[in-house]
């Protein structure tokens, strides 16, 4: 589903105390970035949070549910972002506390991702 561009606003001005918030339009969606790290989406009005085996089960003890998509195929996928609890949208302490789960789950999976720089050779000039 489209994001609005007053989604995109308010997901902004939502984040925003936790850093520097940039919002990327993708697949019909959004990805929401907190100091380059992708630790959101967006579908329509709906965010998703990041979660990882640390953290799952905490938006799962919530009753939230994944994010579900539709594959060429027309087999569904689930990606690893859950509902965002409605309480964030009016509990600083709900917002700061699913917020850091999700940038917690975002960092740690750009640890893992990280791959070692590989040094190319060296090219020489032509004579």
């Amino acid at each position: 589903m489209a994001v609005s561009a007053n989604a995109i606003d308010h997901a902004k001005e939502l984040f925003a105390p936790f850093g520097e918030i940039r919002v990327r339009k993708m697949f019909g969606g959004a990805g929401v970035y907190c100091d380059d790290l992708f630790f959101a989406i967006m579908d329509g009005e709906a965010i998703y949070l990041k979660v990882d085996e640390e953290t799952r089960n905490a938006f799962e003890a919530q009753g939230l549910e994944p994010f579900v998509f539709e594959m060429k195929d027309g087999s569904s996928g689930v990606m690893n972002y859950y509902n965002a609890p409605e309480d964030i949208y009016d509990d600083e302490d709900e917002l700061r506390r699913w917020t850091t789960l999700a940038l917690d789950a975002a960092s740690r999976a750009a640890k893992f991702k990280k791959k070692p720089v590989k040094k190319g050779a060296k090219k020489t000039a032509r004579r």
